[in-house]
């Protein structure tokens, strides 16, 4: 995502038949890791990450807790699968909320363990721990700087969801026949389906939200040849749209 490519791309073949150049993948990259910096290095990053993880949930269950859904405004209940649409819309808009003050919560986590991880890049050692992260940061871009990158993921997170809930809805409303023997089997899968699908329109926001955690924050991985400095998330989206 940084822009470094440690490994050259092979040669291959797409469904056409015509020779494209492939990125190596998964296991190919976590060897070269292995290689440069032993096993642990496949684990840069994951006190942070195990920590944003945590209090996700923590976040998530307080806020069940604090605006429970049944005392939003009272909406059909009828006992039919096809649930009304007013009610998938109330449902989203709970969601969302959690979903988004979750996000803030956890951002600042998830920017230390993004450049923790992209240290790899340039050998640093400049994010060690946790705390460290946090006092450096704090001293080197202030309060700001722990949300750097926040409003892409959260208007990814936005898309996601509304996106995903309505297809979802709009399916198995529409598009499964109640007749069908097979039906409700399909509908508990629908939702995952279309998250998968929708997952690759909202990808490009969570690119370029963690682009901009690691932009010019110190780092070798940050700056150019990697990437120039951008100003801001939508200087950084113009950025990867002209390439």
């Amino acid at each position: 995502q940084v822009g470094h490519e440690p490994l050259p791309p092979t040669v291959g073949r797409n469904v056409l038949g015509r020779k494209v150049l492939y990125l190596p993948g998964f296991f190919a990259y976590a060897r070269h890791i292995v290689e440069v910096d032993g096993k642990r290095g496949l684990f840069r990053g994951l006190t942070p990450h195990l920590m944003s993880s945590t209090l996700s949930t923590i976040t998530r269950g307080s806020m069940k807790k604090a605006f429970p859904l049944e005392d939003m405004e009272h909406v059909s209940n009828k006992d039919d699968i096809k649930t009304s649409l007013r009610k998938v819309v109330k449902e989203t808009s709970h969601e969302m909320m959690m979903q988004c003050v979750s996000r803030i919560v956890l951002h600042p986590l998830h920017v230390i363990s993004l450049r923790c991880m992209v240290q790899f890049v340039g050998r640093e050692v400049k994010y060690s721990g946790v705390f460290s992260a946090i006092a450096r940061i704090f001293k080197e871009e202030g309060i700001l700087g722990f949300f750097v990158g926040l409003v892409p993921h959260i208007l990814g997170d936005v898309i996601f969801l509304w996106c995903c809930n309505l297809l979802a809805h709009f399916i198995n409303t529409y598009a499964v026949d109640d007749n069908f023997s097979q039906a409700s089997v399909i509908r508990s899968y629908t939702k995952f389906m279309v998250g998968i699908t929708v997952s690759m329109v909202t990808h490009p926001f969570h690119l370029v939200g963690n682009l901009m955690a690691v932009n010019n924050c110190g780092l070798r991985a940050g700056l150019p040849p990697y990437a120039p400095v951008f100003t801001s998330w939508i200087h950084c989206w113009r950025y990867l749209n002209a390439e």
